[in-house]
Protein backbone atom coordinates (compact mmCIF):
# COMPACT_ATOMS: atom_id res chain seq x y z
CA UNK A 1 0.00 0.00 0.00
CA UNK A 2 1.44 3.56 -1.13
CA UNK A 3 1.18 6.46 1.69
CA UNK A 4 -0.96 8.95 0.58
CA UNK A 5 0.64 11.46 -1.60
CA UNK A 6 -0.45 15.31 -1.12
CA UNK A 7 -0.79 16.55 -5.05
CA UNK A 8 -1.47 20.24 -6.59
CA UNK A 9 -1.01 19.20 -9.89
CA UNK A 10 -2.86 16.74 -12.19
CA UNK A 11 -0.99 17.55 -15.33
CA UNK A 12 -2.44 16.83 -19.03
CA UNK A 13 -5.43 14.69 -18.48
CA UNK A 14 -8.42 13.51 -20.93
CA UNK A 15 -11.89 14.85 -19.82
CA UNK A 16 -14.92 13.05 -21.04
CA UNK A 17 -15.82 15.62 -23.24
CA UNK A 18 -12.68 15.35 -25.20
CA UNK A 19 -10.67 18.46 -23.34
CA UNK A 20 -6.88 17.79 -22.33
CA UNK A 21 -6.73 19.96 -18.97
CA UNK A 22 -4.44 20.70 -16.10
CA UNK A 23 -5.65 20.98 -12.91
CA UNK A 24 -4.23 22.58 -10.09
CA UNK A 25 -5.34 21.74 -6.61
CA UNK A 26 -4.79 23.67 -3.12
CA UNK A 27 -5.71 21.16 0.09
CA UNK A 28 -8.59 18.78 -1.13
CA UNK A 29 -9.93 21.58 -3.45
CA UNK A 30 -9.57 21.89 -7.86
CA UNK A 31 -7.97 25.65 -8.00
CA UNK A 32 -7.84 25.79 -11.62
CA UNK A 33 -8.73 23.77 -14.83
CA UNK A 34 -6.22 24.78 -17.73
CA UNK A 35 -5.29 23.54 -21.39
CA UNK A 36 -2.84 21.22 -21.57
CA UNK A 37 0.74 22.93 -20.71
CA UNK A 38 -0.56 25.92 -19.33
CA UNK A 39 0.05 25.35 -15.38
CA UNK A 40 3.62 25.60 -14.60
CA UNK A 41 5.78 22.95 -13.21
CA UNK A 42 5.29 21.82 -9.48
CA UNK A 43 6.86 19.12 -7.28
CA UNK A 44 3.96 17.62 -6.73
CA UNK A 45 2.45 17.12 -10.28
CA UNK A 46 1.18 13.44 -11.29
CA UNK A 47 1.18 13.56 -15.20
CA UNK A 48 -1.69 11.88 -16.47
CA UNK A 49 -0.85 11.90 -20.46
CA UNK A 50 -3.19 9.05 -21.54
CA UNK A 51 -5.11 8.73 -19.01
CA UNK A 52 -9.03 9.77 -19.02
CA UNK A 53 -10.27 11.61 -15.54
CA UNK A 54 -13.48 11.26 -13.83
CA UNK A 55 -14.74 12.46 -10.97
CA UNK A 56 -14.01 9.32 -8.53
CA UNK A 57 -16.66 6.71 -8.12
CA UNK A 58 -18.52 6.68 -5.23
CA UNK A 59 -20.88 3.47 -3.70
CA UNK A 60 -24.57 5.23 -2.66
CA UNK A 61 -25.49 0.83 -1.81
CA UNK A 62 -23.41 -1.56 0.01
CA UNK A 63 -23.54 -4.04 2.16
CA UNK A 64 -19.46 -4.41 3.67
CA UNK A 65 -20.71 -6.76 6.59
CA UNK A 66 -21.41 -9.18 3.91
CA UNK A 67 -18.93 -8.84 1.53
CA UNK A 68 -17.02 -12.02 0.45
CA UNK A 69 -18.44 -14.23 2.70
CA UNK A 70 -19.52 -16.56 -0.25
CA UNK A 71 -16.68 -18.96 0.29
CA UNK A 72 -17.08 -19.64 3.43
CA UNK A 73 -21.01 -20.05 3.09
CA UNK A 74 -21.35 -21.43 -0.33
CA UNK A 75 -24.76 -20.98 -0.28
CA UNK A 76 -27.39 -22.06 -2.93
CA UNK A 77 -27.36 -20.12 -5.97
CA UNK A 78 -30.94 -18.70 -5.51
CA UNK A 79 -33.64 -15.69 -5.15
CA UNK A 80 -33.89 -12.83 -2.64
CA UNK A 81 -35.30 -15.08 0.01
CA UNK A 82 -32.51 -18.36 0.25
CA UNK A 83 -30.26 -15.52 -0.04
CA UNK A 84 -31.25 -14.13 3.03
CA UNK A 85 -31.60 -17.70 5.16
CA UNK A 86 -28.20 -18.35 3.76
CA UNK A 87 -27.25 -15.03 5.40
CA UNK A 88 -29.24 -15.51 8.42
CA UNK A 89 -27.63 -19.09 9.23
CA UNK A 90 -24.11 -17.97 8.53
CA UNK A 91 -24.61 -15.17 10.66
CA UNK A 92 -24.45 -17.35 13.58
CA UNK A 93 -21.23 -18.16 13.40
CA UNK A 94 -19.25 -14.63 12.96
CA UNK A 95 -16.99 -12.72 14.86
CA UNK A 96 -16.62 -8.93 15.16
CA UNK A 97 -13.11 -9.98 13.57
CA UNK A 98 -13.96 -11.94 10.48
CA UNK A 99 -17.27 -8.90 9.37
CA UNK A 100 -14.11 -6.67 9.88
CA UNK A 101 -11.44 -8.42 8.13
CA UNK A 102 -13.77 -8.64 5.34
CA UNK A 103 -15.73 -5.51 5.05
CA UNK A 104 -11.83 -3.79 5.15
CA UNK A 105 -10.86 -5.89 2.63
CA UNK A 106 -13.68 -5.25 0.12
CA UNK A 107 -13.24 -1.39 1.17
CA UNK A 108 -9.70 -1.07 -0.18
CA UNK A 109 -10.81 -3.35 -3.29
CA UNK A 110 -13.03 -0.38 -3.94
CA UNK A 111 -10.35 2.17 -3.48
CA UNK A 112 -8.06 0.50 -5.71
CA UNK A 113 -10.49 0.32 -8.37
CA UNK A 114 -11.34 4.08 -7.73
CA UNK A 115 -14.35 4.10 -5.23
CA UNK A 116 -13.78 6.98 -2.57
CA UNK A 117 -16.94 7.07 -0.45
CA UNK A 118 -18.93 4.24 -0.07
CA UNK A 119 -22.23 3.94 1.74
CA UNK A 120 -23.22 0.94 3.61
CA UNK A 121 -26.12 -0.72 4.93
CA UNK A 122 -25.20 -2.50 8.26
CA UNK A 123 -27.03 -5.18 9.41
CA UNK A 124 -28.49 -5.45 13.04
CA UNK A 125 -28.23 -9.52 14.22
CA UNK A 126 -30.56 -11.48 15.71
CA UNK A 127 -29.54 -13.42 18.37
CA UNK A 128 -27.63 -12.24 21.41
CA UNK A 129 -25.06 -9.96 19.85
CA UNK A 130 -26.89 -7.70 17.26
CA UNK A 131 -24.94 -4.68 16.94
CA UNK A 132 -21.67 -7.31 15.72
CA UNK A 133 -21.62 -5.84 12.76
CA UNK A 134 -22.13 -2.33 13.59
CA UNK A 135 -19.68 -2.55 15.99
CA UNK A 136 -17.15 -4.16 13.27
CA UNK A 137 -17.99 -1.42 10.69
CA UNK A 138 -17.58 1.33 13.10
CA UNK A 139 -14.06 -0.19 13.99
CA UNK A 140 -12.86 -0.08 10.34
CA UNK A 141 -14.50 3.03 9.78
CA UNK A 142 -12.05 4.69 11.82
CA UNK A 143 -9.19 3.01 10.63
CA UNK A 144 -9.64 3.91 7.18
CA UNK A 145 -10.72 7.72 7.56
CA UNK A 146 -8.37 9.09 5.78
CA UNK A 147 -8.45 7.15 2.59
CA UNK A 148 -12.17 6.74 1.91
CA UNK A 149 -15.71 8.37 2.72
CA UNK A 150 -17.45 6.07 5.08
CA UNK A 151 -21.30 5.78 5.90
CA UNK A 152 -23.07 3.77 7.70
CA UNK A 153 -26.81 2.63 7.72
CA UNK A 154 -28.95 1.03 9.94
CA UNK A 155 -30.27 -2.38 8.40
CA UNK A 156 -33.60 -3.08 10.84
CA UNK A 157 -35.45 -6.15 9.43
CA UNK A 158 -39.10 -6.15 10.41
CA UNK A 159 -38.14 -8.01 13.40
CA UNK A 160 -35.62 -5.74 14.64
CA UNK A 161 -36.98 -3.72 18.00
CA UNK A 162 -36.59 -0.17 18.04
CA UNK A 163 -33.86 0.25 21.26
CA UNK A 164 -31.83 -1.90 18.85
CA UNK A 165 -31.51 0.78 15.63
CA UNK A 166 -31.40 3.49 18.31
CA UNK A 167 -28.67 1.79 19.80
CA UNK A 168 -26.91 1.26 16.79
CA UNK A 169 -27.39 5.26 15.88
CA UNK A 170 -25.97 5.60 19.63
CA UNK A 171 -23.08 3.55 17.98
CA UNK A 172 -22.26 5.89 15.50
CA UNK A 173 -24.08 4.65 12.29
CA UNK A 174 -25.13 7.41 10.26
CA UNK A 175 -29.20 7.03 8.82
CA UNK A 176 -31.80 4.67 9.38
CA UNK A 177 -32.80 1.72 6.98
CA UNK A 178 -34.30 -1.03 6.54
CA UNK A 179 -36.26 -3.40 4.11
CA UNK A 180 -40.27 -2.44 4.89
CA UNK A 181 -41.54 -4.67 1.90
CA UNK A 182 -40.89 -7.84 3.24
CA UNK A 183 -42.88 -7.23 6.41
CA UNK A 184 -46.17 -8.54 6.84
CA UNK A 185 -47.31 -5.05 7.15
CA UNK A 186 -44.99 -3.19 4.94
CA UNK A 187 -46.69 0.09 5.28
CA UNK A 188 -46.83 -0.29 9.25
CA UNK A 189 -42.84 -0.68 9.36
CA UNK A 190 -42.31 1.64 6.30
CA UNK A 191 -43.71 4.19 9.29
CA UNK A 192 -42.04 2.58 11.85
CA UNK A 193 -38.50 3.16 10.71
CA UNK A 194 -39.83 6.80 9.55
CA UNK A 195 -41.10 7.60 12.91
CA UNK A 196 -37.66 7.24 14.72
CA UNK A 197 -35.85 8.66 11.84
CA UNK A 198 -37.81 11.78 12.61
CA UNK A 199 -37.13 11.79 16.45
CA UNK A 200 -33.57 11.58 15.67
CA UNK A 201 -33.42 13.96 12.86
CA UNK A 202 -31.74 11.27 11.23
CA UNK A 203 -31.10 10.62 7.12
CA UNK A 204 -33.18 7.82 5.88
CA UNK A 205 -32.00 4.99 2.88
CA UNK A 206 -34.39 1.97 3.07
CA UNK A 207 -35.05 -1.08 0.97
CA UNK A 208 -37.95 -0.58 -1.27
CA UNK A 209 -40.02 -2.89 -3.40
CA UNK A 210 -37.54 -5.13 -4.04
CA UNK A 211 -38.80 -7.63 -5.38
CA UNK A 212 -41.13 -8.04 -9.33
CA UNK A 213 -44.44 -8.04 -7.87
CA UNK A 214 -45.86 -7.96 -4.86
CA UNK A 215 -46.25 -4.56 -2.09
CA UNK A 216 -45.69 -1.20 -3.26
CA UNK A 217 -44.10 1.17 -0.57
CA UNK A 218 -42.77 3.56 -2.77
CA UNK A 219 -45.45 6.23 -3.38
CA UNK A 220 -46.58 6.15 0.65
CA UNK A 221 -42.61 6.69 1.07
CA UNK A 222 -42.91 9.84 -0.91
CA UNK A 223 -46.08 10.74 0.76
CA UNK A 224 -44.51 10.62 4.11
CA UNK A 225 -41.19 12.34 3.62
CA UNK A 226 -42.38 15.23 1.82
CA UNK A 227 -41.05 18.48 3.00
CA UNK A 228 -38.15 16.56 5.25
CA UNK A 229 -34.95 18.45 5.10
CA UNK A 230 -32.64 15.49 5.67
CA UNK A 231 -31.53 13.05 2.85
CA UNK A 232 -33.39 10.52 2.26
CA UNK A 233 -32.94 7.67 -0.34
CA UNK A 234 -34.67 4.57 -1.82
CA UNK A 235 -32.77 1.76 -2.91
CA UNK A 236 -33.53 -1.05 -5.69
CA UNK A 237 -37.03 0.05 -6.24
CA UNK A 238 -37.84 -2.96 -8.66
CA UNK A 239 -41.20 -3.04 -8.02
CA UNK A 240 -41.29 0.51 -10.07
CA UNK A 241 -39.82 -1.16 -12.98
CA UNK A 242 -42.69 -3.77 -13.24
CA UNK A 243 -46.02 -1.40 -12.79
CA UNK A 244 -47.87 -0.30 -15.59
CA UNK A 245 -46.59 2.88 -17.27
CA UNK A 246 -49.88 5.06 -16.18
CA UNK A 247 -49.32 3.70 -12.42
CA UNK A 248 -45.18 4.09 -12.60
CA UNK A 249 -45.30 7.28 -13.69
CA UNK A 250 -47.25 8.67 -10.92
CA UNK A 251 -45.31 7.55 -8.10
CA UNK A 252 -42.05 8.72 -9.98
CA UNK A 253 -44.06 12.26 -9.62
CA UNK A 254 -44.60 11.50 -6.11
CA UNK A 255 -40.58 11.05 -5.80
CA UNK A 256 -39.49 13.56 -7.56
CA UNK A 257 -41.73 16.11 -5.78
CA UNK A 258 -40.28 14.57 -1.95
CA UNK A 259 -36.76 14.48 -3.54
CA UNK A 260 -36.09 10.97 -2.85
CA UNK A 261 -32.64 10.03 -4.41
CA UNK A 262 -33.43 6.71 -6.14
CA UNK A 263 -30.39 3.66 -6.11
CA UNK A 264 -30.41 1.14 -8.58
CA UNK A 265 -28.41 -1.72 -8.00
CA UNK A 266 -28.15 -3.43 -11.30
CA UNK A 267 -25.81 -6.94 -10.82
CA UNK A 268 -27.29 -7.71 -7.85
CA UNK A 269 -31.42 -7.43 -8.96
CA UNK A 270 -30.04 -9.47 -12.13
CA UNK A 271 -29.16 -12.13 -10.20
CA UNK A 272 -31.63 -12.20 -7.12
CA UNK A 273 -34.94 -11.99 -9.51
CA UNK A 274 -36.77 -13.71 -11.68
CA UNK A 275 -35.73 -17.20 -10.66
CA UNK A 276 -39.75 -18.34 -10.54
CA UNK A 277 -39.93 -17.29 -14.57
CA UNK A 278 -38.97 -20.21 -16.73
CA UNK A 279 -39.48 -18.60 -19.88
CA UNK A 280 -39.30 -14.55 -20.66
CA UNK A 281 -37.60 -13.81 -17.62
CA UNK A 282 -38.08 -10.79 -16.18
CA UNK A 283 -35.03 -8.81 -15.64
CA UNK A 284 -34.88 -6.82 -12.30
CA UNK A 285 -34.37 -3.12 -12.43
CA UNK A 286 -35.84 -0.31 -11.72
CA UNK A 287 -37.33 2.37 -14.11
CA UNK A 288 -34.22 3.62 -14.85
CA UNK A 289 -34.85 5.53 -17.88
CA UNK A 290 -38.23 6.87 -16.77
CA UNK A 291 -36.52 8.10 -13.32
CA UNK A 292 -33.92 10.00 -15.36
CA UNK A 293 -36.65 11.84 -17.92
CA UNK A 294 -38.64 13.22 -14.81
CA UNK A 295 -35.45 14.70 -13.04
CA UNK A 296 -34.89 12.31 -9.96
CA UNK A 297 -31.70 12.22 -7.80
CA UNK A 298 -30.57 8.88 -9.70
CA UNK A 299 -27.67 6.92 -8.57
CA UNK A 300 -26.69 3.23 -8.61
CA UNK A 301 -24.91 1.19 -6.60
CA UNK A 302 -22.67 -2.37 -7.08
CA UNK A 303 -24.68 -3.66 -3.65
CA UNK A 304 -23.57 -6.82 -2.55
CA UNK A 305 -19.81 -8.33 -3.86
CA UNK A 306 -19.25 -12.33 -3.46
CA UNK A 307 -22.26 -13.53 -0.73
CA UNK A 308 -25.22 -14.89 -1.16
CA UNK A 309 -27.40 -12.22 -2.80
CA UNK A 310 -24.39 -11.98 -5.71
CA UNK A 311 -21.49 -14.41 -6.06
CA UNK A 312 -19.30 -12.55 -8.32
CA UNK A 313 -18.62 -9.05 -8.81
CA UNK A 314 -15.53 -6.81 -9.28
CA UNK A 315 -15.35 -4.25 -7.44
CA UNK A 316 -15.71 -1.33 -9.67
CA UNK A 317 -17.92 0.71 -10.28
CA UNK A 318 -17.31 0.94 -14.17
CA UNK A 319 -18.78 -2.63 -14.18
CA UNK A 320 -22.40 -0.76 -12.52
CA UNK A 321 -22.10 1.45 -15.10
CA UNK A 322 -21.95 -1.14 -17.74
CA UNK A 323 -24.48 -2.85 -16.61
CA UNK A 324 -26.59 0.32 -16.49
CA UNK A 325 -25.63 0.45 -20.36
CA UNK A 326 -26.73 -2.97 -21.06
CA UNK A 327 -29.53 -3.93 -18.66
CA UNK A 328 -30.92 -0.10 -18.17
CA UNK A 329 -30.21 1.13 -21.85
CA UNK A 330 -28.76 4.46 -19.96
CA UNK A 331 -26.27 5.95 -22.69
CA UNK A 332 -22.52 6.01 -21.42
CA UNK A 333 -22.08 9.18 -19.95
CA UNK A 334 -25.63 9.06 -17.85
CA UNK A 335 -24.35 5.66 -16.22
CA UNK A 336 -20.55 7.18 -15.82
CA UNK A 337 -22.83 9.86 -14.24
CA UNK A 338 -25.10 7.30 -12.13
CA UNK A 339 -21.66 5.73 -10.10
CA UNK A 340 -20.04 9.30 -9.74
CA UNK A 341 -21.65 12.77 -9.89
CA UNK A 342 -24.99 11.44 -8.98
CA UNK A 343 -24.06 8.79 -6.63
CA UNK A 344 -22.38 11.55 -4.62
CA UNK A 345 -25.38 14.38 -5.36
CA UNK A 346 -27.80 11.22 -3.67
CA UNK A 347 -25.26 10.58 -0.26
CA UNK A 348 -25.01 14.06 0.10
CA UNK A 349 -21.70 14.50 -0.45
CA UNK A 350 -19.86 17.77 -1.93
CA UNK A 351 -19.66 18.25 -5.73
CA UNK A 352 -16.52 17.05 -7.36
CA UNK A 353 -14.38 16.84 -9.93
CA UNK A 354 -12.49 18.55 -12.82
CA UNK A 355 -14.27 22.00 -12.38
CA UNK A 356 -12.80 25.16 -10.48
CA UNK A 357 -14.17 24.95 -6.25
CA UNK A 358 -15.07 21.22 -6.74
CA UNK A 359 -13.29 19.08 -4.29
CA UNK A 360 -10.54 16.42 -5.59
CA UNK A 361 -11.78 13.41 -5.89
CA UNK A 362 -10.61 11.85 -9.30
CA UNK A 363 -10.30 8.29 -10.84
CA UNK A 364 -7.37 8.58 -13.48
CA UNK A 365 -7.70 5.45 -16.22
CA UNK A 366 -5.82 4.73 -19.08
CA UNK A 367 -8.00 5.19 -22.21
CA UNK A 368 -8.80 7.20 -24.91
CA UNK A 369 -11.87 8.42 -24.15
CA UNK A 370 -14.84 7.47 -21.66
CA UNK A 371 -16.53 4.47 -24.17
CA UNK A 372 -12.80 3.01 -23.92
CA UNK A 373 -12.40 3.39 -20.41
CA UNK A 374 -16.06 1.83 -19.90
CA UNK A 375 -15.49 -0.73 -22.11
CA UNK A 376 -11.96 -2.15 -21.50
CA UNK A 377 -12.06 -1.01 -17.57
CA UNK A 378 -8.49 -1.03 -17.75
CA UNK A 379 -6.52 -2.15 -14.42
CA UNK A 380 -4.02 0.65 -14.97
CA UNK A 381 -5.60 3.56 -12.66
CA UNK A 382 -4.36 6.40 -10.10
CA UNK A 383 -6.92 7.24 -7.14
CA UNK A 384 -7.07 10.79 -5.77
CA UNK A 385 -9.25 11.54 -2.59
CA UNK A 386 -9.08 14.84 -0.76
CA UNK A 387 -6.48 16.06 -3.24
CA UNK A 388 -3.75 12.82 -2.46
CA UNK A 389 -2.75 9.78 -4.44
CA UNK A 390 -4.19 7.29 -2.17
CA UNK A 391 -3.86 4.09 -4.49
CA UNK A 392 -2.17 3.26 -8.11
CA UNK A 393 -2.66 0.43 -10.07
CA UNK A 394 -0.16 -0.40 -13.04
CA UNK A 395 -0.23 -3.56 -15.07
CA UNK A 396 2.44 -5.00 -17.67
CA UNK A 397 0.84 -7.21 -20.60
CA UNK A 398 3.41 -9.63 -22.88
CA UNK A 399 1.51 -10.87 -26.02
CA UNK A 400 3.47 -13.69 -28.37
CA UNK A 401 3.96 -12.43 -31.75
CA UNK A 402 1.94 -14.07 -34.07
CA UNK A 403 3.99 -16.66 -36.26
CA UNK A 404 3.57 -14.45 -39.60
CA UNK A 405 4.39 -11.52 -38.23
CA UNK A 406 7.49 -12.96 -36.67
CA UNK A 407 8.40 -13.95 -40.39
CA UNK A 408 7.78 -10.41 -41.57
CA UNK A 409 9.65 -8.81 -39.75
CA UNK A 410 12.69 -10.93 -39.96
CA UNK A 411 12.33 -11.17 -44.02
CA UNK A 412 15.08 -9.47 -46.04
CA UNK A 413 13.50 -6.69 -47.91
CA UNK A 414 13.90 -7.20 -51.61
CA UNK A 415 15.39 -4.95 -53.92
CA UNK A 416 13.85 -2.62 -56.29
Amino acid sequence: MILPLPLTLLRGATLPDGRVVDVEIEGDTVTAVLPAGDAAPTSAELDLTGFVLLTATADPHSHLDKARSWDAIRPPMGDLLSAINSWRDYTATMTEADVAGRARAQVLAMLRQGTTAIRSHVDVLRGADPLLCARALVSVRHELADLVDLELVVLAGPETPDVHVEAALDLGLDLVGGAPHLADDPSADLRRLLAIAERRGSGVDLHTDESLDGAVTLGEFAAIVRGWTQNVSAGHCVRLGTLPAAERDAVIAEVVASRIGIIANPITNLYLQGWDHDSSVPRGLTAVRELLDAGARFAAGADNVRDPFNPLGRSDALETAMLLVAAGHLTIDEAVTAVSDGAREVMGLPVAGATVGAKAEFLAVRGTSLADVVADAPADRHVIHAGRLVATTTVTSRVAAAASLVSQTTAPVSER
